[in-house]
């Protein structure tokens, strides 16, 4: 009996059919693909399409690219406040941020308050609220006076004791109650 007998003798015995071709004498069955095979293709297809309309198409806030963005700016902004790199805009950047502004005002509580009154009127020292600013009217006047004080008017320098981070949540929050300059 020949090869090719022996094939068409097995390939009558089948009980699935088989493919139209042949490669090298091996056949292939045709049988259709498993039930549970298919409803996971489909539901990955149906996911796939849902998690890009819900994505890309209808929530403009969790855009992976704006998010990343907004991330690195309050990062980078951070880092440059923890290295003591202080500027107008970071300080005014500050004064909106409800967790600086709490702390600064703690700050401001235990050891502004006495000349400064709670609410910033002014007592023995200064109003804080008000437009007039005697030592310079930017949020980096500011700190250097808290920083340095002045002698000749009875404030005491503050730098030593409370140190730069505190003294920057000082002005932060005193700064909070001031808008900022309109940018051109």
């Amino acid at each position: 009996m020949s090869n090719q007998e022996s094939r068409k003798t097995e390939v009558t015995h089948a009980v699935e059919p088989l493919r139209a071709h042949d490669f090298d004498g091996i056949q292939e069955f045709d049988n259709p693909m498993p039930n549970w095979w298919l409803a996971l293709l489909i539901a990955s297809i149906v996911f796939a399409f849902g998690y890009w309309a819900v994505m890309h198409r209808y929530v403009e806030e969790s855009d992976p690219g704006k998010v990343l963005t907004a991330k690195m700016e309050r990062a980078s902004q951070e880092a440059a406040r923890r290295a003591g790199v202080l500027s107008n805009p970071i300080l005014w950047t500050m004064s909106r941020d409800a967790t600086v502004v709490k702390a600064g005002k703690e700050v401001y509580l235990a050891s502004c308050a006495p000349c400064h009154l709670p609410d910033l009127a002014g007592a023995i020292g200064p109003n804080l609220k008000d437009e007039i600013w005697i030592h310079g009217s930017q949020p980096l006047d500011i700190l250097k006076v808290i920083t340095e004080g002045v002698a000749v008017k009875g404030m005491p320098t503050w730098g030593p004791v409370l140190g730069r981070q505190k003294i920057s949540e000082v002005a932060a929050f005193i700064l909070s109650f001031h808008q900022p300059p309109a940018t051109p």
